[in-house]
């Protein structure tokens, strides 16, 4: 039976902070512009966050490396490998004070060069990391990150400089405007209606896949998974059915849209919208999906704004 749930009268805090999101990027563009503590071209960097902080890790690591800046890999705080030697390494962490990251930082400090990106100055981070980029006005009321992710990638991603016309991303200017389509397009039926969601993204955009899925877990307690998008069809693709939803972002693998019709799904593909704004439809849905099952998506259940371990 299909659903359509009814918008909550007084948006939530998480729906007011991703309207925001458009105005936060730019900023974002303007500051990175004159910040001078990112890597340099050529460096070996390791970027680590925590959840949603790591995801926008995977995604900045593969957008670096791909652009042909240096190597660059991603790692959740708790799993970073000791023994490697990085150039410098990239934290990202909202609140600044989640254990796993500040044990991080504490452990290379004096070894190597470190860059956190926080939303808050007056946390352990400032301390902790050699260089801090504060990112303020993208800081956020709501447990579940939307602004704030979004943002510190698009600093990041700004922090690129020109990127290579053959990879196809927009300037950060260029997803701000995809941006504002992005928050005011109504979401198909199909989408808001579905039991199941896939998430599937190629290269930088796998991080924001994975993100997608963790926003709808998070605010809406939904049945969401996320994979890399050619490794979709390599069993994953077992769960598509009608009433479930696979939704790529950025540009769809050949033959993908016909292997998910095969099998009853609902496909959403959304490029050439920018991916990190085809991102904000998801973060939209979460907090319909959360409203209709009464829900308060701005604390959503065993969550706290930041994990600091005892």
């Amino acid at each position: 039976m299909s659903r359509t749930p009814t918008p909550s009268a007084t948006p939530s805090r998480t729906a007011a902070e991703t309207a925001t999101q458009p105005a936060s990027w730019r900023r974002a563009a303007e500051a990175a512009a004159g910040f001078g503590g990112f890597p340099a071209p050529g460096e070996r960097v390791a970027v680590t966050g925590c959840g949603t902080s790591w995801f926008m890790a995977i995604a900045y690591a593969a957008l670096r490396e791909a652009a042909g800046l240096g190597e660059t890999d991603a790692f959740a705080s708790s799993e970073f490998p000791a023994g490697r030697s990085y150039d410098r390494i990239v934290a990202i962490t909202r609140s600044g004070t989640t254990t796993e990251v500040l044990d991080l930082l504490g452990e290379v400090k004096g070894r190597t060069p470190t860059l956190a990106l926080t939303a808050d100055p007056d946390t352990p981070v400032m301390a902790a990391a050699d260089t801090v980029a504060v990112l303020d006005w993208a800081d956020e009321e709501s447990v579940v990150q939307t602004r704030f992710a979004t943002t510190a990638l698009a600093f990041l991603r700004a922090g690129l400089g020109g990127l290579p016309a053959a990879l196809g991303v927009k300037s950060v200017a260029e997803a701000a405007v995809d941006a504002e389509l992005a928050l005011t397009e109504p979401l198909p039926e199909a989408v808001v209606a579905a039991e199941q969601w896939t998430f599937l993204g190629r290269g930088w955009t796998y991080g924001l896949a994975q993100e997608a899925a963790l926003k709808m877990r998070e605010a809406a307690g939904a049945w969401t998974e996320a994979y890399p998008a050619m490794e979709y069809r390599h069993g994953p693709i077992a769960i598509t059915a009608p009433g479930r939803v696979t939704w790529a972002f950025g540009p769809l693998p050949d033959g993908l849209a016909a292997d998910v019709a095969e099998v009853g799904g609902t496909l959403v593909a959304n490029a050439p919208c920018d991916p990190l704004a085809d991102l904000i439809r998801v973060q939209r849905l979460a907090v319909i999906l959360a409203e209709s099952k009464g829900y308060d998506p701005d604390r959503p259940r065993n969550l706290s704004r930041s994990v600091i371990l005892g």
